[in-house]
């Protein structure tokens, strides 16, 4: 199956400043790719580069199978991180006009502004001009303004912020449904969760560099799994269980004491709570941690810090 986008050994400089460096990736049709990093890392180059609205210094993008995505424009949906909609128009009007330049006709795009604020709980605003509309609602509004043409690849960037916790739910529904019905997700995010719920695919950056691309399960497996031993007993004692690595100890009350420590990738939990009672140590409470995706986003971008 042909990639949906497809970027190869990309590279963007402005003057002797490397935004992005030697960057691949791939995005296939129907999944949600999720391209996280922190501020500076690239992303926002490269999104450009990849709507055509500056070219890379070398390499090449190819979206849609087209090498120009001027052949394509018509198929991709894109929500900017800065926000911006003619404030006296009214949702309808809004989502039809953006609609309309993309190639759909006025009634038709009418028609699917009035399904799409409907389905978003956005009815009784669809009448309203923008500007009286609180900011989410006005985001969405604009999200839906990036949908209505139903395109073939849509770029989001940052499209949970400024969301409250509902209509970020919504949002994450949304983007399934996008999924679902074969269209390539490609966001950025800077909240993990979000990224670790819906993704098929990340590709992290760092300094202008991948760091890592591969699925969610993938990235955690970078960062280290934990153990939690909480009770009375000695800290230092720990040193002799198997698998351990650096530890953390925490005063609680009443003389209990928590300790956190790494676990080594290939050693069974188990084993470690059974040498803390075989030991005879007072363990009240154990728990073992599996890392979460913004565990692994710290330990790849520092690691990539430290090779910089």
């Amino acid at each position: 199956m042909q990639p949906a986008l497809e970027l190869e050994q990309v590279t963007k400089r402005y003057g002797d400043f490397e935004a992005v460096r030697d960057l691949s990736f791939q995005a296939q049709p129907g999944k949600i790719l999720g391209f996280l990093g922190p501020n500076g890392a690239g992303k926002t180059s490269t999104i450009r580069m990849i709507l055509g609205l500056i070219a890379p210094t070398s390499g090449s993008v190819t979206v849609l199978g087209a090498r120009d995505v001027r052949q394509v424009r018509d198929r991709i949906g894109f929500l900017p991180e800065e926000r911006g909609l003619y404030r006296r128009m009214t949702p309808v009007s809004a989502i039809s006009f953006l609609a309309g330049l993309k190639g759909v006709a006025p009634a038709e795009g009418r028609n699917r502004a009035r399904k799409m604020l409907e389905e978003q709980g956005l009815s009784e605003a669809k009448d309203r001009q923008i500007r009286a509309l609180s900011k989410g609602m006005a985001q969405k509004v604009q999200l839906l303004s990036a949908l209505a043409h139903e395109p073939d690849l849509v770029l989001l960037d940052e499209p949970f912020s400024g969301l409250d916790p509902v209509n970020q739910q919504s949002l994450e529904a949304l983007i399934k449904g996008l999924a679902a019905r074969g269209a390539t997700v490609v966001f950025s995010t800077h909240v993990m969760q979000h990224a670790e719920r819906l993704c098929d695919q990340v590709v992290l950056l760092a300094k202008g560099r991948k760091v890592f691309d591969g699925t969610v399960d993938q990235a955690r497996a970078a960062a280290p799994r934990s153990l939690i031993f909480e009770g009375q007993f000695d800290p230092a004692a720990l040193a002799e269980l198997p698998g351990l690595g650096e530890r953390t100890v925490e005063a609680l009350d009443d003389g209990v004491i928590r300790v956190t420590a790494t676990l080594a990738a290939d050693a069974p939990a188990q084993a470690a709570l059974i040498a803390a009672f075989g030991l005879g140590l007072d363990i009240r409470r154990f728990e073992l941690r599996e890392p979460h995706l913004h565990d692994a986003f710290i330990v790849l971008t520092n690691t990539a810090g430290g090779q910089a």
